[in-house]
């Protein structure tokens, strides 16, 4: 949208994941995220730590439940969304002000870590199935498929190498 300001964070996970529902039933999971300055220092010919900042992400639906399923505190993330400033009242009647970031995209820092990634199938659930619900809504398509039965996805997935 025009005049929205989309930001990139790369930094660390501050605290598990913490997730809720709101009144209307949608799935919203908040992290905090330390983006730690590194600077130069001439004089001592070394690396130090400078400011850090730390920015509270808000995820909504889908990627919400995949956050919780996937990120832990202490991770190295890449985050990128809408940076948004809302108000509110205090308990005690104060206004305050908070920015946050409404995540459009979130994803662990392969520079420092490895990650295994599994398709999320997302087929719809009949509500008239009496069935009790599964423990989880997100079955992997990785771990449950047959392995002949996995879709290949990008371009070229289903060529023959070319070496």
């Amino acid at each position: 949208m025009a005049g929205d300001l989309f930001i990139t964070v790369i930094g660390n996970v501050t605290e598990d994941p913490e997730h809720r529902f709101t009144r209307s039933g949608k799935s919203v999971t908040t992290i905090s995220v330390a983006q730690n300055a590194r600077i130069f220092d001439r004089q001592a010919n070394e690396w130090k730590n400078g400011d850090v900042v730390f920015m509270r992400c808000v995820i909504w639906e889908d990627l919400a439940e995949n956050v919780v399923d996937s990120l832990r505190r202490g991770m190295r993330v890449i985050v990128y969304g809408k940076l948004k400033q809302r108000s509110y009242d205090t308990a005690e009647g104060e206004k305050r002000q908070v920015t946050e970031l409404i995540v459009d995209s979130i994803g662990p820092d392969l520079r420092y870590a490895v990650a295994k990634v599994g398709k999320i199938d997302r087929r719809a659930v009949d509500p008239r199935d009496t069935d009790p619900a599964p423990e989880s809504s997100h079955q992997l398509d990785a771990d449950t498929a047959p392995a002949d039965d996995r879709e290949l996805v990008g371009v070229g997935a289903d060529e023959e190498p070319p070496f």
